[in-house]
């Protein structure tokens, strides 16, 4: 069996409100599963691209309008990511119903989820909440719906949410990955080192763990230790 001494680490800077991110996510999940070397860690991190939004949020018009000026001039961006969406199996869904929200309420519950365990998967439900399902997540009671799906109550979604300590916390995060150069997502950091900007192909995720994976070591037998002194 083949042993490695280290684990790769992956950070992603991510909004949910980044379709891009949605295909990201799922172009990594492929280079994972396809990835035979060192063992992954995926951690998730925040980032909000419109902070500014308002609390009961923008509809589709509305926001394509404030954003582009013409809303025809962005049908081939969502023609691309359509076609991007569906070789992914993500189903992209721009039709009326779909209402841009201000993300930190959302970044606010990953925050928690992190903790408990379960972020990437709540992340992934998000998305295609925001995306496909065309739930508007800026109702508490659409918030509360899919929160009892990972065992919370009401009361614990509204008090997350409530919390000015995350809030805060998940804001401080966020200036941290803007500091350090991040100013769109999503954005990958391998081993706090190499940086992969956007929605790049599985191929790319493979090359990058590649370059940084530790030396395969498939055999092991007695040796001396440089640190400890020990043989």
């Amino acid at each position: 069996m083949a042993i490695y001494k280290e684990v790769i680490k992956v950070d992603i800077v991510s909004d949910v409100a980044c379709p891009w991110c949605y295909v990201g996510k799922k172009r990594l999940e492929t280079a994972l599963k396809q990835w035979k070397g060192s063992p992954v860690k995926v951690t998730w991190h925040p980032y909000q691209l419109d902070p500014n939004m308002p609390a009961e949020g923008l509809d589709r018009h509305t926001y394509l309008t404030n954003k582009f000026g013409d809303i025809e001039r962005i049908k081939p961006m969502t023609d691309r990511l359509v076609e991007a969406g569906e070789e992914e199996g993500i189903t992209f869904n721009f039709g009326d119903k779909w209402l841009a929200v201000n993300t930190l309420p959302l970044h606010q519950l990953l925050h928690v989820a992190g903790e408990e365990g379960f972020k990437d998967r709540l992340k992934e439900r998000f998305l295609k909440a925001y995306f496909d399902e065309n739930l508007h997540l800026n109702k508490p009671e659409v918030l509360a719906s899919i929160m009892a799906e990972f065992g919370w109550s009401i009361k614990k979604t509204a008090q997350i949410v409530a919390d000015e300590n995350i809030a805060y916390a998940v804001k401080q995060e966020i200036a941290h990955y803007q500091q350090l150069g991040v100013s769109g997502v999503p954005f990958f950091i391998i081993n706090d080192k190499y940086g992969i900007s956007g929605a790049q192909p599985a191929s790319v995720f493979l090359e990058a763990f590649a370059q940084v994976s530790p030396i395969e070591i498939i055999s092991e037998g007695d040796s001396c230790d440089p640190e400890t002194g020990l043989c």
